[in-house]
Order: C-alpha cells, then structure tokens, then sequence
C-alpha cells in the first residue's frame, strides 16, 4: 500500500452539510483512510492508497454529490 495526500479545491461550499457530504463520498471509496474538508478555504484533503485510487475518482465521487473540484498542487 502506498499511501498519499491528494488535495483538492471546491469553490462551492456554503454550509457545513456540504462539507459532511463531500467527507461521506470520499469516505466510501475503497483505498480512502481519510478525508478532510476545510469549509473557509474549499480545501480537500484526501488520505488514500494511490496505487487503488487516482484523482479522478475522488474528483467523481464529489461531482456524484453534486459538487465540483480540482486537483490542486500540495
């Protein structure tokens, strides 16, 4: 297992259920260990084995959610 720190970046939080959500969908991927939304800042911050989870799915499953976000640089 390799593990790594993905973060993302959402424009779009305006209240705290959107921060719950967003946290439950990451959550629910297999290979995610953890994820932290930073309501202030639209920061995501995702614990997960890169060799199980790409970018993309995490980007997915927020979009799944109804939000969008972007892969940012560390």
């Amino acid at each position: 297992m390799t593990q790594r720190k993905t973060i993302l970046r959402s424009r779009e939080l305006n209240c705290p259920s959107c921060v719950a959500k967003i946290e439950r969908a990451l959550r629910e991927i297999d290979g995610v260990a953890g994820a932290k939304v930073h309501f202030a800042s639209g920061r995501i911050e995702v614990e997960h084995d890169s060799q199980r989870v790409e970018s993309t799915q995490l980007v997915d499953a927020i979009a799944r959610v109804g939000y969008t976000a972007q892969v940012s640089p560390l």
